[in-house]
């Protein structure tokens, strides 16, 4: 693991302390958003939770700046918007979506994939240079995944559901778009905060849309949502994606990307164990392989394209400014979508 930023004593404490809390709250919102849409549509699920994290997070920047404040311009709004579509409402949508067929260790792992998914279409459509670690890692990273739903493709035992598979599958590809359109052609708000909060914002809008139009709506009834759904969603609004996203901002800022981007493959092997003891998941010697084979990809891509990739031009910021080293809430390289 690459070493963080020399620091003092207090503060060195704070950035393990920070990496510590991305590992364990992005690695258990696989588990909460199992637990959430058991009794709550998924679509309405995290359509609720996004723009109600989104307008949390506008109202804080609004209030911390006061007149300071400056509104996103209209092509801020609508680059953002195609960025919370492609993140928010593609990317966790279909977690949601395909959670409530599919394990959450399993979601995990899959998800795991995304910097594959971020590197292949880098290298064919932007050029990006590939170096030969992260190209073998792409490789191992298709062994694993064909190691892990190797039965559902042929019927064998331990299939998993197909349309639920199939969302989750999606899922990291309209990830890894969006964070290539955001690293590349969007203009986004130059606040990390206000950037991530319009995103949620629209993503979730997009989500709640998606909710209506499939007859979700229609069908909830409020009185049916259980105890346990109700503190999960609780739990992957406040602290999954306020309290998350904020220490990763933060961390973006004091310590090197290739440290705190660990938590890539950190997360999914959290989410495999709690899965595992809250859920009663079961972890086969399959899924152990394939869970092994996963993360080691998702390290040597990780890892390779965090040495050689250079930092983006970034516009002039006034100082004092929350501005994290990245245009929008997530470098390219970044994590699978675990809100």
């Amino acid at each position: 693991m690459p070493s963080p930023v020399p620091v003092s004593a207090p503060r060195h404490g704070r950035v393990w302390l920070g990496l510590l809390t991305l590992y364990l709250v992005w690695g258990s919102t696989y588990l909460g958003i199992a637990i959430a849409v058991e009794t709550i549509p998924p679509f309405l699920m995290a359509g609720v939770r996004f723009l109600t994290a989104g307008l949390i997070l506008l109202a804080w920047s609004m209030a911390r700046e006061g007149r300071a404040f400056m509104p996103p311009a209209r092509r801020e709004w609508r680059d953002s918007a195609i960025v919370g579509s492609l993140l928010i409402g593609g990317g966790m949508g279909l977690v949601a979506f395909g959670e409530q067929t599919v394990p959450s260790g399993i979601t995990a792992l899959l998800i795991a994939m995304m910097p594959v998914w971020v590197a292949i279409p880098g290298r064919i459509f932007l050029g990006e240079r590939l170096p030969r670690p992260a190209v073998v890692g792409i490789v191992v990273g298709f062994v694993g995944v064909a190691i892990l739903i190797g039965p559902s493709a042929f019927g064998g035992q331990g299939a998993l559901e197909p349309i639920g598979l199939t969302a989750i599958l999606l899922s990291p590809i309209a990830w890894a778009s969006g964070s290539l359109f955001a690293s590349y052609r969007a203009e986004l708000p130059r606040r990390p905060l206000v950037a991530t909060g319009v995103q949620m914002l629209t993503g979730g809008a997009l989500l709640l849309v998606v909710g209506i139009a499939t007859g979700e709506l229609a069908q909830f009834q409020i009185d049916a949502v259980s105890r346990d759904s109700f503190i999960a969603l609780l739990y992957l609004t406040v602290v999954g994606s306020l309290v998350a996203y904020t220490t990763f901002g933060w961390m973006l800022r004091v310590a090197p990307l290739p440290f705190v981007s660990t938590y890539a493959y950190v997360n999914p092997v959290i989410a495999v164990i709690l899965g595992f003891l809250i859920a009663g998941e079961a972890i086969d010697p399959r899924t152990v392989v394939a869970g092994a084979v996963i993360v080691a990809a998702v390290a040597m891509i990780v890892t390779a394209r965090g040495r050689m990739r250079a930092p983006r031009p970034e516009r002039s910021e006034p100082e004092g400014s929350d501005r994290a080293a990245v245009a929008g809430p997530l470098p390219s390289t970044a994590r699978a979508p675990t809100p």
